[in-house]
């Protein structure tokens, strides 16, 4: 009989062996990781696959060496991690209440994301950012996806890829955080944390820019835009290559919709059927729904 590992009963059985109570373990939300918190503790539990060690690894190595830096990451819990469960990895990072404080503003992210690219590039060895890689893995293994629609986004990701080869990047090369946009930053008090390290790479920096202007599908506004950009400290509308990067988030960020999806996820499947259709359309504005 086999016994399937649920992501809360992985995280519950992290909690123990690493010595932690589980007892007010509560679901935080559910996207491309599970995250639940226990309260009490201020620690917030976050459960990926267990493929993904390695980068969970890198992430809590990295995230540890920038706060030592005085960088404003989120903070790694002391103790030893990652911890493997069956199918599942599971982090534990320091909890940070949002409450009524307001969330950050895409100008926030801009200031963060300046002043990581400026930081000297720290001695921890980083994966080279490799475009799409985790989306090409979702395509091989879905079950949801018709073999029309698997081929559309197969091509579609190709012609992308052939495309960011042509790429120059004036910004240069060096450490990104590889998911940078105004959702994975957090109030701690009067300061801005930048979370969720799971994607950190050495590669051109364009690509932590480029996700904040694909948030136009969200709603993003020229102001928020502007914002970020005077941030920042440059205007990568300027810059004919980022309308290829907000096409490649835009497939990138079909991978979550996809897994979900394959699990029976309905409000996902209804999602990525809307985001599919839109760009078959050529709908580069058309919104989307975070859900």
């Amino acid at each position: 009989m086999t016994v399937t590992v649920s992501p809360e009963s992985a995280a519950r059985k992290a909690c123990r062996d690493s010595g932690l109570p589980d007892r007010s373990l509560a679901h935080l939300h559910e996207h491309a990781t599970a995250v639940y918190v226990l309260p009490t503790e201020g620690i917030v539990v976050r459960v990926s696959p267990a493929a993904h060690r390695r980068r969970l690894e890198t992430a809590v190595a990295l995230t540890r060496c920038l706060i030592a830096n005085g960088f404003p990451a989120t903070e790694p819990a002391d103790i030893p991690q990652p911890v493997t469960n069956g199918p599942y990895t599971v982090t534990f990072w320091k909890f940070y209440p949002q409450r009524e404080q307001g969330v950050p503003s895409a100008g926030d992210l801009g200031e963060l994301l300046r002043a990581l690219h400026d930081l000297r590039l720290p001695p921890i060895e980083l994966p080279g950012y490799r475009p799409l890689a985790s989306f090409q893995a979702a395509l091989e293994v879905s079950r949801c996806l018709t073999t029309d629609l698997r081929d559309w986004l197969t091509g579609r990701m190709n012609e992308l890829l052939d495309a960011y080869d042509q790429l120059d990047f004036p910004l240069g090369y060096g450490h990104i955080h590889g998911d940078a946009y105004p959702g994975n930053a957090l109030r701690d008090g009067t300061t801005v944390r930048l979370g969720d390290w799971d994607e950190v790479a050495h590669g051109p920096r364009e690509i932590d820019l480029a996700n904040t202007f694909q948030g136009v599908r969200f709603g993003r506004s020229e102001r928020e835009l502007k914002h970020f950009s005077d941030k920042y400290g440059y205007e990568i509308r300027e810059w004919p290559g980022l309308l290829v990067l907000c096409d490649i988030r835009d497939l990138h960020t079909l991978n979550s919709y996809i897994r979900r999806a394959d699990r029976g996820d309905k409000v996902a499947t209804e999602e990525l059927s809307h985001r599919i259709s839109t760009l078959q359309k050529g709908a580069n504005r058309a919104r989307w729904t975070a859900r």
